[in-house]
């Protein structure tokens, strides 16, 4: 059995448990296996990407987080937003926005330096693929819904 298929039988198992912290971890190690098999990364470009992609994700949370607080937790009560302050949450918004995509385009080519264009490339088939198997799993397991 290889790697993609032992990867997945186990990414599915785990969803099937509940989806608590640990579970997250353990999904989140499937990622890197599943990533590094796609890309065919070879033990010097892994020790180049893992850092700068970990780096990536953080700063990628930590702008979904701000999202979240400062302008989906508001909107929870969209009927209270005044005219001003919906200005200012969708100026924030557009300005998180920029912020993601320079955030995008500085992390693939700074991928594509350590590893390839195509490897770039591939990196973002590779997470898609993975999130699909992910969900198609979660229906599954969930009865179709």
């Amino acid at each position: 059995m290889n790697k993609y298929i032992l990867s997945l039988f186990m990414l599915f198992t785990i969803i099937s448990f509940g989806q608590h912290k640990k579970d997250w971890e353990k999904i989140k190690s499937l990622k890197v296996a599943y990533i590094t098999e796609k890309l065919s990364l070879d033990s010097k470009q892994a020790q180049e990407f893992w850092p700068i992609y970990n780096e990536y994700e953080e700063k990628k949370h930590a702008l979904s987080r701000k999202e979240y607080s400062q302008i989906k937790d508001k909107l929870k009560n969209s009927d209270d937003v005044s005219e001003k302050e919906a200005k200012k949450l969708l100026t924030l918004k557009i300005s998180i926005e920029e912020d993601e995509e320079e955030l995008d385009k500085a992390f693939l080519l700074e991928v594509s330096k350590v590893t390839s264009a195509k490897k770039a490339l591939l990196l973002l088939k590779a997470e898609e693929d993975f999130k699909r198997d992910l969900i198609k799993q979660y229906r599954q397991n969930k009865g179709g819904r």
